[in-house]
C-alpha cells in the first residue's frame, strides 16, 4: 500500500508539473503561436504523453496490487524469502510454487524502467521549450521523482541482482566449458584471426563477434594471440594483459576444414574458418544485435539493454586481466584513491575529430556529471543523511591539455579528478603501437567500466566497450543499462544487421518532419535527437523522419544458441 501511494504521488506530481509549465509556456508564447493548428498539434502531443503516462501508471498499480496480495499470502504461509533461488536462467525455482509470485514479473520490471526513461525524455523535451529558471523547478522535481522511484524499486533489488548474477554465472560457465573441451583433438572448432587491420577497440569487438558465433554454433574458438600487436616489439602481448582464451585447446588442426559459407554440409566439418563481420556472407541469423533465446526471458526482464548485457558478458570472459595487470590495477586504484560513487568521462580528441566524431568541450561532459551528483545530493537530503558525496570523476583522455587546462574550473568548484596524465600522454596517435600505450588504454577501459556512470561519445569503440563491460562491473550485478550519457551516437555494434524499435502505441505525424506508425510496427533508429525524439525510418513504409521516443521500446530478437542447450 505504501509503495502504491508513493507511486501515485510521484505520478501526479509529474503530471501537474507538465500541465503547469506548458500552460505557463503557452501564455508566454501566445503572440508567436496564433496559428490554431500549431496550438492544437502541440496539445495533441502533450495529450499523447499524458495518456502514455496514465497507461504505465495503471499497469504498475495493477502489478502492485497483485504483489501486495501475493506477499500477504506468503506471510500467511510463513515462506522464508531466503529459500528462493535462481538455479537456472530460464526461471526462478522455488520450494513453493506460490513463492514465485513474491517477485515482480516482466511487465512490472519493464514498466518501471520505462517510467524512469520517460521522466528523462520529458526532461530532455522541456529543456528545449523552457527557460533556465523554469528548468530549475523541473530539475528539483525530477530528482525527487527519481528518489521515489528508487524507494519503489529498492524492495526487490536483492532478487534482481541475484537473477542477473545467476545469468552471468551461467554464461561464464558455458563459455568456459566451450573453450576448454575435454577432447580438443576431436572438438569442433571455429578459427578466427585477431589481427584485423584496425585499432584496439575494433579488434576486441571483432574477437567478441567471433565468440558470439562460437557460442551460437557450439564450437571452441581458436584464436592465435601469440603474434597479436607484434609490431610493438613485445612478445606475447595478449597474455601480458589478459588470461588465455583457452587453457586446454589452442590447436587449429582437425580432420577436415572449411570456410564459412552456404554449404549444406557446413556443420559436419570439424574446423571452420570464420571471416570478419564486415565481409561475412551469407549472413548468419545470430549476428548482433541478436541474443541467445535460452536466456532471453529473464534477460529482458532484468536488463534494459539485453544485447549490451550479453556482449558485455562475452567481453568479461575475453578480457579477464592477467595476474600482472590485476596487480597493476589494484595498485593504481589504491594510489589514486579510486572509490565510489564515481563518474567516468572519456574525452576522445585526437585522431577521430573531423572524421568520425565532432569536438565536444569539457563543459558538455561535466553537465551530466553534475546532474548525476545532484541526484545523489537530493537522495542524501531525503534520507536525512546530511552528507553529500565527494564529486569524484575518473578522467580518461588522449589529450593532455584536458588535464592541464580544461578541468581547472571544475577542480575549483570541488570536483576531484582521478586518473593519470601519463595515460593520456601515451595515448598520442604516434605511440599507439607501443606496448605501454596499449597497456594504458586497457587500464582506462577497465576503470571506466567500474564507474557508477559514464559520459562519453559512442562514436568511440572504447566508450562503447566500457559501457558493455559496465553491465558486469566489479561486485555489483545491478542493471546498468541507463548509467550512461553519449554526447553523439546511439549505441551500435560494428557490422550489426539491424537496430530497431517496436512501437507500443500508435502515432500520427504532427508535422512533415515526423512519421506515423501503428502499435506493433518496427522502426529503425538513426540517432537520438536529445529532445524526446528519435530520427529513423519505418520498416514497412520506408519513410524516414522523427518519432517520439516514449512511444517505442527496444526491439529484441533472439535465436537459439547451441552452446546454451
Amino acid at each position: 500500500m505504501k509503495s502504491r501511494m508513493l507511486f501515485v504521488l510521484v505520478s501526479l506530481s509529474w503530471l501537474l508539473l507538465i500541465f503547469f509549465l506548458l500552460n505557463v509556456s503557452s501564455v508566454q508564447r501566445l503572440p508567436e503561436e496564433t496559428n490554431t493548428v500549431q496550438v492544437d498539434n502541440r496539445y495533441a502531443k502533450l495529450n499523447d504523453r499524458l495518456n502514455e503516462a496514465n497507461r504505465q501508471i495503471e499497469l504498475l498499480m495493477e502489478q502492485n496490487k497483485h504483489l501486495a496480495q501475493n506477499l500477504k499470502t506468503l506471510t500467511d504461509l510463513k515462506v522464508n524469502p531466503q529459500e528462493l533461488s535462481v538455479e537456472r536462467p530460464e526461471a526462478v525455482k522455488v520450494k513453493d510454487a506460490l513463492a514465485l509470485n513474491a517477485f515482480p514479473g516482466t511487465p512490472f520490471e519493464t514498466s518501471l524502467r520505462r517510467v524512469r526513461q520517460n521522466v528523462d525524455e520529458i526532461w530532455h523535451y522541456l529543456r528545449t521549450k523552457m527557460d533556465k529558471k523554469s528548468m530549475g523547478f523541473v530539475n528539483d522535481l525530477r530528482y525527487n521523482m527519481f528518489y521515489e522511484l528508487d524507494v519503489l524499486s529498492d524492495r526487490d533489488n536483492r532478487w534482481r541482482n541475484q537473477e542477473l548474477k545467476n545469468l552471468s554465472d551461467f554464461v561464464q560457465n558455458r563459455i568456459h566449458r566451450l573453450q576448454n573441451p575435454s577432447d580438443c583433438e576431436n572438438a569442433k572448432k571455429l578459427v578466427c584471426d585477431l589481427n584485423k587491420y584496425c585499432g584496439f577497440g575494433c579488434q576486441i569487438h571483432h574477437l567478441a563477434h567471433c565468440f558470439v558465433a562460437a557460442l551460437a554454433l557450439n564450437r571452441t574458438l581458436i584464436c592465435d594471440t601469440q603474434d597479436w600487436r607484434s609490431s610493438s616489439g613485445e612478445q606475447n602481448v595478449w597474455n601480458k594483459l589478459f588470461q588465455p582464451i583457452s587453457q586446454t585447446c589452442v590447436n587449429p588442426n582437425g580432420h577436415n576444414r572449411t570456410d564459412w559459407g552456404d554449404d549444406k554440409r557446413l556443420h559436419s566439418y570439424q574446423v571452420m574458418y570464420y571471416p570478419i563481420i564486415d565481409y561475412i556472407t551469407p549472413l548468419p541469423e545470430f549476428l548482433p544485435l541478436v541474443i541467445p533465446q535460452q536466456i532471453a526471458d529473464p534477460l529482458i526482464r532484468q536488463s534494459g539493454e539485453p544485447f549490451i548485457w550479453f556482449i558485455g558478458n562475452v567481453l568479461k570472459y575475453m578480457l579477464r586481466p592477467s595476474d600482472q595487470l590485476s596487480q597493476f590495477m589494484d595498485t593504481f586504484k589504491r594510489d589514486n584513491q579510486f572509490s565510489h560513487p564515481i563518474v567516468g568521462i572519456h574525452v576522445r580528441r585526437t585522431d577521430k575529430i573531423g572524421t568520425e566524431a565532432k569536438f565536444h568541450t569539457i563543459d558538455e561532459y561535466m553537465f551530466y556529471v553534475e546532474d548525476f551528483y545532484n541526484k545523489l545530493d537530493l537522495k542524501s537530503v531525503r534520507q536525512s543523511a546530511n552528507k553529500k558525496a565527494q564529486r569524484l570523476v575518473y578522467l580518461a583522455t588522449d589529450e593532455p591539455n584536458v588535464w592541464l587546462k580544461e578541468i581547472k574550473p571544475y577542480q575549483e568548484r570541488g570536483y576531484v579528478f582521478k586518473g593519470d596524465i601519463k595515460l593520456s600522454q601515451s595515448a598520442d596517435p604516434s605511440q599507439r603501437q607501443e606496448f605501454e600505450s596499449l597497456h594504458d588504454v586497457v587500464v582506462d577501459l577497465l576503470l571506466l567500466s567500474q564507474c557508477d556512470y559514464i559520459v562519453c561519445t559512442f562514436s568511440s569503440q572504447i566508450c562503447r566497450m566500457a559501457f558493455e563491460l559496465m553491465q558486469t562491473r566489479h561486485s555489483s550485478t545491478q542493471d546498468m543499462s541507463q548509467a550512461f550519457y553519449s554526447l553523439d551516437d546511439i549505441y551500435y555494434f560494428g557490422g550489426q544487421v539491424f537496430h530497431g524499435k517496436k512501437a507500443i502505441v500508435s502515432h500520427s505525424a504532427q508535422s512533415k518532419r515526423e512519421i506515423s506508425f501503428n502499435a506493433g510496427d518496427i522502426l529503425g533508429i538513426e540517432r537520438n535527437e536529445h529532445n524526446g525524439y528519435n530520427t529513423g525510418d519505418h520498416n514497412r513504409t520506408k519513410r524516414k523522419g522523427l518519432y517520439p521516443r516514449f512511444k517505442v521500446t527496444e526491439f529484441v530478437e533472439s535465436k537459439p544458441f547451441a552452446a546454451f542447450h
